[in-house]
């Protein structure tokens, strides 16, 4: 809550200003009844019709002010909780950006969507609904009670009964709906979540004719909404005619036991239409803040959900006096590295792994899928944090350094590379802004990706949809490749980022690679063993172990598994090329 306080501050005077409305629309509100018992009492009673005019005029412009009043606060309630709403979604995207890998791990999208949509919108409502209505019910109940107390003491004690009784029917309602609104919200995670996996897949559910059944599990988790929903509502749609009943009741009484004292003349009729109207005045906010209840309930749920995102502490992150790094070399090195991605330490994906890069070294990591490659290339720029062990790059712990100078030092190409909604140009400029076009076009001709671009109508400036919809695979991960590139890192990883590339394509960019890199320590996750004969170093893994480590040469006359994995891709037909 102190959070949300914090973030209203900004609009504080507005805020303010808003409440000082509320307290003169209630004043103007409270009034009314007053000059209708005078009316009653001292115009029609005494057949005067001037003190009719004038009162009459006087609650006009009574009615007129406060209709100003109203709309005063509105607008400024409105640009109040739309701004706080604005800051509130920032927020929480700038700290879902700042979350790592094993944080987002356990976040959904579907989850964090729905909390940047659904439950901000829930807080904003609340904000707008805080500036204007909850505000006003409580004055208007008390000023009401007030008044009710100044007309006739005795029968003000008919709303002693009644406010405890339809306060408790409303934080009933309001405590058992908190519960069911954060059901209902996870269930709406679920059903987004169906919706975003499936809207990502659609090429896959058509080419494997699925749709059916992905018709089924949308529909289940829309079920399993709308039953929650209902629940929900059937709930809440008690709250109101359950208040009218007690307020009606309420009324008959002050009618009965009001007329009787003005039959015996200890009440005027005036001060009795009075009273009646302050009770309608009294209850008016009741049955607001139980119309309410509704939303409160959902909102409470929604600022748990969201706290919950805010709270979240990334997993890696700067440690306290880390430095910048600069000035790299290129050397990498494992020491003894055990990795798990559960922060329990449960199953090991990588154990006692020891390995070394020098500058300018080109490094392959094969193995077999599940082996451990992706998660090994992972601890280079922090993805991750070891488990056990030390990461270090020319000598100093990756962990000792700043995040963004490390990553700003490594380039990262991944196989299933991510293109965003723009041109070419900007995408492949991604990492470097300032890139000038001819620097563009080096890391495009490097990639192999300058002509397949430039045979497009628009060239560098082609529109990119929405994942790289318009890109076969190839040309997604060639332009990934040369995002990489114009970062001028000074340790390159590509995480297996020709795979979806033809043999010859492979070999130019290999070579183009050769003459850019200019002393860049590279690392290559591959499947080909092809793309990695010519690495000066080649590590296989096997189950998160190293099994062996050297040269293409060295390997076939060492390594069981490396030769294994040659003759199973190469056989003897690629013997002549060792």
């Amino acid at each position: 809550m102190q959070r949300m306080l914090r973030l209203l501050q900004p609009y504080r005077r507005d805020a303010l200003v808003a409440l000082v409305l509320v307290v003169a629309m209630t004043a103007a509100d409270l009034a009314t009844p007053r000059l209708v018992q005078q009316i009653i009492d001292l115009g029609i009673a005494q057949r005067d019709l001037s003190v009719v005019a004038r009162t009459t005029l006087l609650m006009l412009a009574v009615g007129v002010v406060s209709a100003v009043l109203t709309v005063a606060n509105t607008v400024l309630s409105v640009r109040v909780s739309n701004r706080f709403g604005a800051d509130l979604r920032s927020e929480l995207y700038r700290k879902i950006q700042s979350l790592s890998f094993g944080n987002l791990d356990h976040l959904q999208t579907g989850e964090l969507l729905v909390r940047l949509t659904s439950d901000v919108n829930q807080i904003q409502q609340i904000v707008l609904m805080g500036l204007r209505i909850l505000t006003r019910a409580p004055l208007l109940l008390f000023g009401s009670f007030a008044l009710m107390i100044a007309t006739s003491p005795s029968l003000a004690l008919i709303m002693l009964a009644l406010v405890p009784i339809t306060t408790g029917i409303v934080a009933f309602i309001a405590a058992r709906g908190r519960s069911l609104f954060a059901a209902v919200q996870a269930k709406l995670d679920r059903l987004n979540t169906v919706l975003q996996e499936n809207l990502a897949g659609v090429r896959v559910v058509k080419a494997f004719v699925r749709s059916d059944f992905e018709n089924q599990r949308f529909d289940m988790a829309n079920r399993d909404l709308t039953a929650e929903t209902m629940q929900v509502m059937q709930l809440f749609s008690v709250v109101i005619p359950t208040l009218l009943l007690f307020v009606n009741l309420a009324l008959l009484a002050v009618l009965w036991f009001g007329g009787q004292r003005v039959v015996v003349g200890d009440l005027t009729t005036g001060e009795v239409v009075a009273f009646t109207n302050y009770l309608l005045t009294s209850v008016f906010p009741l049955l607001m803040l139980g119309g309410m209840v509704a939303i409160l309930a959902a909102a409470q749920a929604s600022l748990g959900r969201i706290e919950q995102v805010l709270d979240t502490v990334p997993q890696v992150q700067d440690r306290p006096g880390a430095m910048p790094l600069a000035d790299v070399k290129g050397r990498v090195a494992m020491e003894d590295v055990c990795f798990s991605y559960s922060q329990d330490c449960g199953e090991p994906v990588l154990s006692h792994v020891t390995l070394s890069a020098e500058p300018g070294e080109t490094v392959a990591i094969l193995g077999a899928t599940g082996s451990g490659k992706s998660s090994l290339i992972h601890l280079i720029p922090r993805f991750y944090d070891v488990s056990e062990g030390k990461v270090s790059i020319d000598g100093i712990d990756v962990r000792d350094v700043t995040l963004d100078s490390l990553r700003k030092q490594v380039g990262v190409a991944l196989q299933d590379p991510i293109l965003f909604t723009g041109t070419v140009r900007e995408n492949i400029a991604y990492g470097n802004p300032d890139a000038t076009d001819e620097d563009v076009i080096t890391a495009a001709q490097a990639a192999q990706a300058h002509d397949f671009i430039q045979a497009f109508p628009q060239g560098y400036e082609t529109q990119i949809g929405q994942r790289g919809v318009n890109l076969s695979g190839g040309q997604k991960q060639r332009v990934a490749i040369a995002r990489a590139l114009l970062t001028h890192p000074s340790i390159l990883i590509l995480d297996d980022s020709t795979s979806s590339v033809d043999v010859d394509t492979e070999a130019k960019i290999e070579a183009a690679l050769e003459e850019l890199r200019d002393g860049c320590t590279t690392f290559v996750i591959a499947q080909r063993v092809s793309t990695v004969l010519n690495a000066d170093k080649i590590v296989v893994l096997d189950r998160g172990r190293v099994v062996a480590v050297g040269s293409h040469a060295e390997l076939l006359e060492s390594s069981p598994v490396y030769l294994e994995i040659y003759e199973s891709q190469l056989g003897d037909g690629g013997g002549s090329n060792g």
